[in-house]
């Protein structure tokens, strides 16, 4: 997991919000059965795109804060911040094509 950020409550703002790179961010709980089947694809993700997408996972059941001000009711919640708004967002266990189909746009904007 070293191509990932904890996010937290405390340095969403930093990690995220002001992040020049587009951001992936996973809201999980340790709990959640399709948050365990997404993680080694958001890992995947993570490591090859580095330096281009910003990879954070944030556990909500640690961090209600944050997950309560972006109004995320289901996990896995996979959010893509672009400029320190969400701007797309995928609910749910997907295959790999269908997240990076939602995230490629943001990463080819950036570069």
């Amino acid at each position: 997991m070293n191509n990932i950020i904890e996010g937290t409550d405390f340095n969403f703002q930093k990690e995220v919000l002001e992040s020049e790179l587009p951001v992936l961010v996973d809201f999980w709980a340790p709990w959640c059965g399709p948050c365990r089947m997404v993680a080694p694809i958001v890992e995947e993700i993570a490591k090859e795109n580095a330096g281009k997408l910003k990879v954070v996972k944030v556990n909500t059941d640690e961090n209600y804060g944050v997950a309560s001000q972006y109004g995320i009711m289901s996990i896995p919640t996979l959010g893509i911040f672009k400029n320190g708004r969400m701007v797309d967002a995928v609910i749910g266990a997907v295959p790999k094509y269908h997240l990076m189909s939602k995230i490629k746009p943001y990463i080819e904007q950036a570069n």
